[in-house]
């Protein structure tokens, strides 16, 4: 899926119908990380595009720092236009491209992956972000991952899809038929079964890991660096 600009404006409106506990999503991963961490944390941003999570927490704990990192400019420039109207600039690095391209730091206090895995098709790849961002931990450090979860032809899925799929009908003037059209674009997207995503972070080295969130196709999962 490409983040133009059309679909970067879009971005905000459009999660919370995706996806409609995003906000107390953000706020359960903010307690998480404050749990966790120093009130001085350094945190990595995987997939910092939109703004969302480093305006979100750098409002709210204001001696933490970010570096963020994202493959989209168009998405960047929204996050950059929002940490400069929330007045944070000065705490929050932003970077084009991939978790490997933040280098020179090793010692992040904490990380997050939030609504990135599902784009990401290669399961090696997959792991390579996964891993990529584990390095760059201190050790002990907590991870946050979201992501889109299931296995498509399962009876399960088929039902959170059905739910998803109702919640644009309710709350949108969206057709059925154009419903049915974006259907078709989510399922191009990487689905993997929870275990297998568990089974991904094992292999990255991750430790303690705990599903605390789950609402229509997506998942949300606590870890730690061994």
């Amino acid at each position: 899926m490409e983040f133009d600009e059309t679909l970067s404006k879009q971005y905000d409106s459009g999660i919370r119908r995706a996806l409609p506990t995003y906000d107390p999503m953000l706020r359960l991963i903010q307690t998480f990380l404050r749990a966790n961490t120093a009130e001085d944390a350094n945190i990595l941003v995987v997939g910092a595009g939109g703004g969302n999570e480093v305006t979100s927490f750098s409002s709210n704990n204001p001696r933490w720092t970010f570096i963020g990192v994202d493959p989209s400019e168009t998405m960047l420039s929204v996050a950059r236009e929002k940490c400069k109207e929330a007045g944070v600039n000065d705490r929050v690095k932003l970077l084009q491209g991939t978790v490997e391209d933040v280098e020179g730091i090793t010692n992040f206090d904490a990380a997050t992956c939030i609504l990135v895995l599902h784009f990401i098709h290669a399961y090696e790849e997959k792991l390579k972000t996964l891993h990529e961002t584990y390095a760059r931990l201190k050790n002990g450090a907590p991870f946050v991952l979201i992501s889109k979860y299931g296995e498509p032809t399962s009876e399960e899925f088929k039902e959170r899809l059905k739910l998803w799929k109702s919640y644009w009908l309710d709350t949108t003037k969206l057709s059925f038929e154009e419903v049915e059209a974006m259907e078709q674009d989510i399922l191009s997207l990487s689905y993997l079964p929870e275990e297998t995503i568990v089974g991904l972070l094992q292999e990255a080295g991750f430790v303690r890991i705990t599903k605390f969130f789950s609402t229509t196709l997506f998942g949300g999962w606590t870890c730690f660096k061994e």
